[in-house]
């Protein structure tokens, strides 16, 4: 029997390899400096375990194959090593997923300044869900019982089982949406133009988000200011909060309160209390970190938009020249290895057909992962993916060196499939990976999701295969046999992935984008979306308007204006905005005047967001001391006042016209709306189409 030495070295240099690209991985998103090494090691653990696991099936794979020799079967390690392995990996991301970043991201989000009050605060955000876990987990334990019996391995089975289903569930949409997104948007990027007239076309609503989390910040800077001039009520405890909250914002010491609106002052209430503060907090280092994201989405829109239009100005003289690079670029951005010639026929031709070819690649890849979802219940040998990965010689399947490279390549497509669908469903809140400048929420939220999905994803990979090849597996031994425990487990496996030609069909057929136009929902980011070509709507003409505006802007600043943009990684405990020295004085955002046609709209619109904005916060701070009922009444009351009715759906309320208005005459026209339907009965819309909280 020949000793497995040869692949003990390659998995060392494997994870050795793997570690370098988590750490690379989080230095783009995250300070490393300045990251608490309670957080950054369990997001590297939770990045790390589950790349490692596109490495593990395949070893497992060959090491449990008993019609092979160890010459032939490629990577492969004893029995007990890789049993070892499954556990450690499944067990730790298991804790990672469900316990430890939960309580980490609310940890960093608490708000308050004791480590103390942090940790209360998580546990009590975290006790809802597990509470809500662990009702579901009761039913499912008393139908094991009932089933097998009471054995010690029902309740371990039920955890793995539990978790198994809940991510597959989450992973099978998410992968679904991705086999047709990457595909697709390979193509739509292959066509310079077109891709330009798309990020013109969002140019006006991340402008827009730009300009509110910009107005967001200031309007809570202005109510730190002013807890900063409250002298009274006040102990030494929480004037030194404040304080810390003023240098947080890094707020001058010349800022008058005369020049804030009277409502901010009637968000201060009272007496100022810890919740009242850490809430502040809160809300002061999302807004930062809000205002960084969507200067940076912007950064990035105007800076892609300028070189697809130098690109294409470049097609009459075919020869492309990107201008001067910035100090800060990277690398790869300040090489110049190639000549101007060279490069457009590289950035005009070679890259828009290498993604064409990429994608061409990656549909039918797309289709195969698809047809075996269809087929592996009914006929598991017809499966594509299992014809690619399992080698046939006469009677005896087996996985050879090559077939392991192909499980980890279409692991690998899978997992990016549902990670890359991350980016457009917009059901995660106001979560996002910032380079750089990542909140810790959201990178703690984010690892833990690749996490959850990875394990799910691996065995539903290994179910492709024969039955006599993924039945001998280790990983099915620890994970798939607890899963069939009951029969119901059994066709889980198999029949619930069908499902995933729902989102497929979904997303090829742009079902998100219709439904959106129906309900007004926001659920897919539809890059199709056809936008009014007028200035005011959101079309394309007034963001090309926009970006040619902050690039004239940024041609007078010079080359360093798009850096100091940005703040420096200082005031949120672990990480802040780029850039000493102050605020928005060093903020360059909008340095020309702009034209006419785009002020006024920008302006109106910016005033009835801030008077909004305060006007809600005032209602807040006076139902601030509500009880659970009003609490209840009033979330009820939002959520129908909030829904939008079809017209058809008004229409059905209105008396023919042979039978009189249904207004009772003239005496009730101008009155408002709100009393009819069901929104009488919670009080009525709101005045000014705000929404009553």
């Amino acid at each position: 029997m020949n000793s497995s030495a040869g692949s003990n070295v390659f998995v060392l240099i494997s994870i050795l390899a793997i570690s370098i690209v988590v750490l690379l991985l989080l230095r783009h998103f995250l300070p490393l400096r300045s990251t608490p090494a309670y957080l950054l090691v369990p997001i590297f653990l939770a990045l790390a375990l589950p790349i490692s696991i596109i490495l593990l099936v395949p070893i497992d794979l060959a090491s449990s194959s008993r019609n092979v020799d160890d010459a032939s079967r490629g990577i492969w390690l004893p029995q007990v090593a890789v049993q070892i392995a499954w556990r450690i990996t499944y067990w730790l991301t298991f804790a990672l997923t469900w316990l430890i970043l939960p309580l980490l991201g609310e940890y960093v989000d608490s708000g308050y300044r004791t480590p103390r009050d942090r940790l209360l605060y998580s546990l009590r955000s975290n006790g809802r869900y597990q509470l809500i876990a662990l009702g579901c987990g009761l039913a499912g334990l008393v139908y094991i019982f009932l089933q097998n019996g009471f054995k010690g391995t029902s309740i371990k089975g039920l955890i793995m089982a539990l978790a198994y289903c809940w991510g597959l569930i989450f992973a099978i949409y998410l992968m679904g949406h991705g086999l047709v997104a990457i595909p697709r948007r390979l193509v739509r990027n292959a066509n310079i133009s077109g891709r330009l007239r798309r990020l013109q076309a969002q140019a006006p609503k991340v402008y827009d988000r730009q300009t509110t989390a910009i107005a967001e910040l200031e309007d809570l800077e202005g109510q730190v200011t002013l807890l900063r001039q409250r002298k009274n009520g006040i102990s030494r405890d929480h004037q030194e909060w404040i304080e810390e909250l003023a240098d947080m914002a890094e707020l001058p010491d010349g800022r008058f309160s005369s020049s804030l609106p009277s409502p901010a002052r009637a968000t201060i209430p009272a007496v100022i209390t810890d919740r009242y503060l850490a809430e502040v907090s809160r809300k002061l280092t999302r807004a930062r970190h809000k205002r960084i994201r969507y200067i940076d989405t912007w950064d990035h829109l105007v800076r892609c938009a300028h070189e697809l239009q130098t690109i294409i100005d470049a097609s009459t003289t075919k020869r492309l020249d990107f201008g001067k690079p910035s100090p800060h670029a990277s690398f790869f951005d300040r090489l110049t290895l190639l000549t101007p010639s060279t490069r457009y026929v590289l950035y005009a031709k070679i890259i828009p057909g290498i993604r064409l070819a990429l994608a061409v690649v990656l549909a039918l890849a797309s289709a195969f992962v698809v047809w075996s979802e269809l087929i592996k219940f009914a006929a598991p040998r017809l499966s594509l993916i299992s014809l690619t990965v399992v080698t046939h010689r006469g009677d005896a399947s087996e996985v050879t060196f090559a077939g392991q490279l192909v499980a980890s390549l279409w692991l690998m497509y899978m997992c990016a499939a549902a990670l890359a669908s991350f980016g457009d469903v917009k059901i995660w809140g106001n979560r996002a990976l910032v380079r750089r400048n990542t909140y810790g929420e959201s990178a703690a939220w984010y690892s833990g999701q690749i996490a959850k999905l990875t394990v799910p994803l691996a065995y539903n990979f290994v179910t492709f295969l024969p039955q006599e090849i993924h039945k001998e597996t280790t990983f099915y031994h620890f994970l798939g046999s607890l899963i069939d425990l009951t029969p119901l487990g059994q066709g889980f496996d198999y029949f619930f992935p069908m499902f995933i030609l729902l989102p497929v069909c979904a997303t090829l057929f742009n079902l998100y984008g219709r439904i959106q136009k129906i309900f007004h929902l926001g659920l897919i980011e539809d890059d199709d979306e056809e936008t009014p070509a007028g200035f005011g709507g959101g079309g394309w003409r007034e963001g090309r308007e926009l970006i040619q505006r902050e690039l004239n802007g940024r041609s007078q600043l010079g080359l360093t204006a798009r850096q100091d943009r940005l703040v420096s990684p200082r005031a949120s405990g672990y990480s802040t905005p780029t850039g000493a020295g102050g605020r928005r004085s060093q903020l360059p955002i909008h340095t020309s005047a702009p034209p006419a046609p785009l002020q006024e709209p920008s302006q109106s619109s910016t005033g009835e967001r801030q008077a909004q904005r305060l006007a809600e916060a005032t209602r807040a701070a006076e139902d601030e001391d509500e009880n659970v009922f009003q609490g209840f009444a009033h979330r009820v009351r939002n959520t129908f006042d909030a829904v939008e009715r079809p017209d058809w759906l008004s229409d059905l309320g209105k008396r023919p016209k042979w039978m009189g208005s249904a207004d009772g005459g003239s005496e009730n026209r101008g009155r408002p709306e709100s009393g009819r339907g069901v929104g009488r009965w919670f009080g009525g819309r709101a005045a000014d189409g705000r929404v009553r909280l």
